[in-house]
């Protein structure tokens, strides 16, 4: 909003001339910390020092040895609310290490024994009523996953948002799986049927849309914090890890079997220059090391030293990018014309 825009709108009534001060002041404060960090920063925050590793080290142990008491004390008949009670234990502690002391890793912990809590919960509360394995694992991980949506309306935790998905991916893959899709894992030719849009249509078809739906919502929230200094960025991230396995996996199984390593070549390419536009090396971080791992496992199950080649290309491609970044995006940014949206990603400079 520039500040035309803002004396437009204290023309209007819309907002008063204090509120339009303060939103001038905010908007100034925001650019100057943007303008602090490196120029090839993607701002992330795992945790802010080894306090919160030792309290989430405290907290695995103290929730487990509470689930024991909880089981051990309970009696039998008490026995499927002990998930129940180690969730609502964890939402009360969050109260604390999340929105009282902003603890990043112990939120982080306490958000993952929640989700699980209810999904075990669920889980054995279905199997009582003698559901199938299919309807237990469909019901078990969609009540995850909307636990953790109130979970990450509460305590506006992005890690949630991983959570959140990958809940939902579990109810995807209940829903879709069958018996010879699971049997398939064992080796890489039953692999490759797996996530082939051509062997296993519902399967894969399945996973390439949950990638997608999780690409879309994490652009949205990127859209909206452009200059990656809040909560919506932080939501991204992680919404960009579940999608770039999600798509490359479909995408990377079905260009091998169909066109070859040519083929996820020129698919890599296009990821990249996507990663370029929307300014995520998360996202190229974790599609070029999950096709890494695909491409290892593939070959080296037939035998020679050719995928040790692919690896030494895969780790050259994403070195030159990393060195590169900020040029390249800045190359491939002032070729693309004005699209929507363009405004509202991340901004670039020169290409020197």
């Amino acid at each position: 909003m520039t500040p035309e825009d803002l004396r437009a709108a204290v023309a209007a009534g819309i907002v008063s001339e204090a509120q339009a001060a303060s939103l001038a002041t905010l908007a100034n404060q925001r650019a100057g910390k943007r303008a602090t960090l490196p120029q090839e920063d993607e701002p992330f925050e795992f945790f802010r020092g080894f306090s919160e590793i030792f309290i989430s080290v405290g907290l695995v142990i103290l929730l487990s040895g509470v689930t024991a008491l909880l089981a051990a004390f309970g009696g039998f008949a008490l026995l499927t609310l002990v998930p129940l009670a180690t969730a609502a234990i964890a939402w009360w502690w969050a109260g604390y290490f999340t929105l009282k002391r902003r603890m990043t890793l112990p939120s982080m912990v306490l958000a993952s024994a929640f989700g699980a809590g209810v999904m075990l919960f669920v889980f054995s509360v279905l199997r009582q009523v003698g559901l199938d394995a299919r309807a237990l694992g469909i019901l078990g991980f969609l009540a995850s996953a909307v636990a953790l949506m109130l979970w990450y309306r509460r305590f506006r935790l992005p890690f949630a948002a991983f959570l959140t998905g990958a809940a939902l991916l579990g109810a995807i893959y209940s829903l879709t799986a069958s018996a010879s899709n699971l049997i398939g894992l064992a080796g890489p030719e039953g692999y490759r049927a797996m996530f082939d849009l051509s062997e296993s249509p519902a399967f894969a078809t399945a996973t390439l849309a949950f990638g997608i739906g999780a690409f879309l919502v994490g652009m949205w929230f990127d859209t909206r914090d452009p200059h990656r200094l809040g909560r919506h960025s932080a939501t991204a991230f992680w919404c960009h890890l579940l999608a770039a396995p999600a798509l490359v996996n479909t995408v990377a199984v079905t260009l091998l079997n169909g066109g070859g390593t040519g083929a996820l070549a020129v698919a890599l390419v296009l990821i990249a220059i996507l990663a370029l536009v929307i300014d995520r090396r998360s996202f190229l971080t974790a599609a070029i090391v999950y096709i890494a791992i695909v491409i290892a496992w593939l070959m080296g199950e037939g035998g020679g030293t050719s995928w040790i080649f692919v690896l030494l290309l895969l780790g050259a491609f994403i070195t030159a990018i990393g060195t590169w970044w900020v040029q390249l995006r800045a190359r491939v940014m002032q070729m693309l014309p004005d699209f929507p949206g363009k405004s509202r990603l991340p901004p670039y400079g020169s290409t020197e």
